[in-house]
Parts: structure tokens; C-alpha cells; sequence
């Protein structure tokens, strides 16, 4: 069963009501949410868009130059 939690005014937090694993953030009013991709068992036939908060990635993982990456958010994030 899906659970939710308001970590910060307008901030949801969606996890498994049993393993408490979270799944989903997501913002009021913004367009965008955040999906763990490593809890989907099948392939969402979806292609990353861009990769964010690269400086803070494990050294040993490599996601390729196919995508834009930036330091932290993507130029514009929070912006209307």
C-alpha cells in the first residue's frame, strides 16, 4: 500500500507502506516528480533526460556523455 508524507511545506513523499522503501517526491505546483528507478522491476521504456546531482555520485559509476549532466539541479530547476 502506498503511503505519503509531507517532508516540507508542499513536498510529498510517496513510499511502501510496508518496506518503507520511498519511491516517489514530488512538489505541489511543480510539473515534475521524482521515481526511484531502481525499485521498477521492468523496463519503463523511458531514456534519462539528464543526470543531476553528479557531485555527489560514487566515483565508480559511469552514466556515459549520451545525457547532459550538471553538479547539482538542471540550469532553470524551479523556475514557472
Amino acid at each position: 500500500m502506498l503511503q505519503a508524507y509531507e517532508s516540507s511545506p508542499g513536498k510529498h513523499r510517496r513510499f511502501c507502506g510496508k518496506c518503507g522503501t520511498q519511491l516517489i517526491a514530488e512538489r505541489v505546483g511543480y510539473p515534475l516528480l521524482i521515481l526511484r528507478v531502481a525499485t521498477l522491476d521492468d523496463d519503463p521504456q523511458r531514456k534519462p533526460e539528464f543526470h543531476i546531482w553528479a557531485s555527489s555520485e560514487v566515483p565508480w559509476l559511469e552514466y556515459g556523455s549520451q545525457i547532459p549532466s550538471y553538479p547539482q539541479w538542471e540550469p532553470g530547476h524551479g523556475k514557472s
